[in-house]
């Protein structure tokens, strides 16, 4: 008799190896206005994070949580580099900072269309020393001719950290995007997931709906208002009469007099310009009608606030 006769016969099947999980966090850097906000909602597959054409559109770091089949990847979308000009943008500069050490694999962002220079090369040379692994993209390669990519590319490799890698993209097509994700899901560390699988992004409601506003408002003051706006959702709240729908209420703030003029509008146009528009952002958010009230406040130097920065949630 075998020795496994001896024993007793074993039929049982042998345990299922439990599947081994990737997740963590991937900072983007890069210069304002290179396209991080739009690679982050291309990836997410969803708006998590609000996109102008205005430089120093993002104001926090706003985390995108993708998920693969054994992986989840936290893209942290960060505000441009720059010089710290008061409480605002010092706190800023402070996150990007914290995030970069923080990061488990750091993504920069270069702009192909524009010649690389000094704030790339100290972007490049600032995560080079966070010891941490770093991948380079280079987007809007869809607005390049062959010639002019090569090129592009031929430069981007000169200020690359040492053993990073350069992925050609276009976050506003998608073109080179999926090979970029496969790369950075590979960078990083095994373990459990660090969000609920249908969770897109960390901002709460409140933060949310007043980052869609004050979007609106960029957009339609492009011209005439600095970043000198800020959004802060006073109240969101079901209304549950014969056509149910949620009202938000919420402060547009602004520095100066004349801001709130070009905010309101001449007999009103623009701020009911930007209530329409907003409150279309806020239903698709909401799945929902949404009866939007904005109210225009003026608050002298309020970038300098820390009281007006905490409601905000800018840390």
């Amino acid at each position: 008799m075998s020795a496994t006769d001896d024993a007793g016969a074993n039929t049982a099947e042998p345990a299922a190896a439990s599947v081994a999980t990737r997740a963590g966090f991937v900072a983007l850097a890069g210069r304002p206005n290179v396209g991080k906000s739009t690679l982050t909602n291309a990836i997410v597959g969803t708006k998590v994070a609000i996109v102008s054409d205005r430089p120093q559109t993002t104001r926090r770091a706003i985390r995108g949580v993708v998920n693969g089949p054994d992986w989840q990847l936290v893209l942290v979308d960060l505000p441009g580099f720059q010089r710290p000009r008061d409480a605002l943008t010092q706190r800023m500069a402070s996150r990007v900072e914290r995030e970069l050490d923080d990061a488990d694999a750091l993504l920069m962002l270069l702009n192909g269309e524009e010649r690389i220079g000094a704030g790339d090369r100290r972007i490049a040379q600032r995560l080079a020393r966070t010891g941490i692994p770093v991948t380079v993209a280079l987007n809007k390669v869809d607005r390049l001719n062959r010639e002019r990519q090569a090129q592009a590319l031929l430069d981007a490799a000169e200020i690359m950290p040492e053993g990073a890698e350069l992925f050609p993209i276009s976050a506003r097509t998608g073109a080179g995007v999926p090979a970029l994700v496969a790369h950075l899901a590979a960078q990083l560390p095994q373990s459990p997931f660090l969000y609920e699988p249908d969770q897109r992004s960390d901002l709460g409601p409140a933060e949310r709906l007043a980052e869609l506003i004050r979007e609106q408002v960029l957009r339609r003051t492009f011209q005439e208002l600095p970043h000198a706006v800020g959004v802060v959702v006073e109240a969101i709240e079901p209304d549950r009469g014969s056509k149910p729908l949620t009202r938000v209420e919420a402060l547009i703030w602004v520095e100066t007099e004349s801001q709130k003029s070009i905010v309101v509008g001449h007999g009103g146009r623009m701020i009911k310009a930007i209530g329409s528009a907003a409150r279309r952002e806020l239903e698709r958010e909401l799945d929902g009608r949404v009866h939007l009230a904005l109210a225009v406040r003026v608050r002298r130097h309020w970038r300098g606030d820390d009281s007006l920065l905490d409601r905000l949630g800018i840390d």
